[in-house]
């Protein structure tokens, strides 16, 4: 039998903390010596309450500086944590060669905000665009009794060895996207997840292979919904 790791599955389980949340601002964690795991903790965080966390993957080539401004603004406004991991390599595992040592330092990652915050299990999202997109929508199936929610902005594709649980999704893709075309990707992961039996809100705007800002404000309204108004 496979190991369930190769197959991209998670160790982390929700704990109560047992450490000092960090202060309001961006952190960079201190788990790694090159490309370490960055957080974004916004004013206010009640300790007593769950506080939603969006884990935020950039694209191949990228960073967690250059994808934070997604998500980052809206993180501090509306009161949730992001986490932005990095990838060892310059694009994540799973588009090289398999699950790795990405999911290993991303389970590190988790483990280390559940220490220092109580966590809201039913707002646990994944997010990414292009490569970072991609590896959502690998590792979200894989994981969908930990994930909540999964943002896909722009991805390339999906590789699902085991689906376990059902996040919600939103999906979105530009009709002018020439590096990943839309009939192959948007369009089609959208029709495979709904045939495999999710809850998807799936979205196609005018542009290139690039996130759009008002896509990603549509993105953490759908996350942050009640899941009543959601529905």
């Amino acid at each position: 039998m496979l190991d369930p790791h190769l197959l991209g599955r998670l160790d982390f389980v929700h704990r109560p903390p047992d450490r000092p949340p960090l202060p309001p601002g961006r952190h960079a964690l201190g788990l790694f010596e090159t490309r370490d795991a960055m957080l974004v903790v916004p004013e206010g965080l009640d300790p007593r309450r769950p506080a939603p966390l969006m884990t935020l993957f950039h694209g191949g080539g990228g960073s967690a500086e250059k994808i934070l401004p997604m998500m980052e603004r809206h993180a501090l406004e509306r009161g949730f944590l992001l986490l932005a991991p990095q990838s060892l390599y310059p694009t994540w595992d799973i588009v090289i060669a398999g699950n790795g040592p990405d999911r290993e330092r991303l389970d590190v990652a988790l483990g280390e905000v559940a220490s220092r915050f109580l966590l809201n299990p039913t707002r646990f999202a994944f997010a990414g665009h292009s490569d970072g997109g991609s590896y959502v929508l690998s590792l979200g199936p894989t994981n969908g009794d930990i994930v909540s929610h999964m943002i896909v902005s722009s991805a390339g594709f999906m590789s699902v060895h085991l689906q376990i649980g059902a996040p919600r999704v939103f999906l979105s893709h530009g009709l002018r996207d020439e590096q990943i075309p839309i009939d192959r990707a948007g369009r089609t992961h959208s029709a495979r997840l709904r045939e495999a039996g999710y809850d998807v809100t799936y979205v196609e705007y005018d542009g290139p292979h690039a996130w759009r800002p008002e896509v990603a404000a549509r993105s953490v309204d759908f996350f942050l919904a009640p899941r009543a108004a959601a529905s």
